[in-house]
């Protein structure tokens, strides 16, 4: 796994176009545009840069890329009858292809003044990420990563949903090891230099249950809470990590300036 130098180079270029692609959205999502034209925006702004959308057409999914709406925890599918309102928050989730390489990542947008409690579940998801990223390193095992986020979640009053993690991504869009965003510390899987992977926490205000709607796609709570999610995708090295998607314009988490 030493010789991942050029792996590395590919990950950046489909990590950086992925973070700018959310980058220009994060200039465009407004109260009274439709969750469609985001994803048209998206989709033309990957094609004009040279790459192409990962979850157009993957396992018939339409679109391309995931519009998920205050209780909806992942996989919300766009639509020109969905208008973003004053109250909404948002996951926008992209994954841009490049080079035959993925690059993979989402951001919360709050629309307009939102409630206090979705601006702390927010935060507090946002944090709960990059506490993870921040210990990763090799001889790390992956109950670790898990263990951060549970832990910050829980002593901040939420819940870590349990149907969805993060994935393993280089070549192809999800590939071995599931990145839980629960477990025990000093468990799992150790961390090798040339790993890259996602951590994409989704957190619940109330409890971490879920069900996918008829679409088959979309997974929302249960109990209709809000939930919020943030992914990077990163890649280790020899004595620590590399993050491929962060933001150019150093935008991390609402309210974007």
């Amino acid at each position: 796994m030493n010789n991942y130098f050029e792996k590395f180079e590919k990950m950046r270029i489909a990590g950086k176009l992925a973070a700018q692609t959310l980058d220009m959205l994060t200039e465009n999502i407004k109260e009274g545009i439709s969750t469609d034209y985001i994803d048209k925006l998206g989709y033309e702004f990957i094609r004009d840069n040279g790459g192409h959308s990962a979850p157009l057409f993957y396992r018939g999914f339409n679109k391309s890329l995931c519009t998920s709406l205050n209780h909806v925890v992942c996989h919300g599918i766009p639509s020109k009858e969905r208008i973003l309102e004053e109250g909404d928050a948002i996951n926008v989730d992209v994954t841009a292809i490049k080079d035959n390489h993925y690059g993979d990542t989402s951001r919360m947008f709050c629309i307009g003044k939102t409630s206090v409690k979705l601006n702390n579940l927010i935060n507090v998801t946002y944090d709960s990420m990059m506490k993870a990223i921040q210990i990763l390193k090799p001889g790390i095992k992956l109950g670790d990563i898990g263990y951060t986020i549970q832990s910050h979640v829980e002593e901040n009053g939420f819940s870590v949903v349990r149907d969805f993690c993060g994935h393993g991504i280089g070549t192809t869009f999800h590939e071995s090891p599931n990145i839980l965003h629960y477990g025990k510390k000093n468990t799992g899987m150790e961390l090798k230099p040339g790993m890259t992977f996602t951590i994409e926490p989704m957190i619940n205000a109330g409890k971490f249950d879920i069900k996918v709607l008829n679409d088959g796609w979309t997974a929302v709570t249960k109990d209709k809470s809000l939930s919020a999610q943030f992914e990077h995708t990163v890649g280790i090295t020899e004595n620590g990590y590399e993050i491929f998607t962060e933001s150019a314009k150093g935008y991390l988490k609402p309210p974007y300036l």
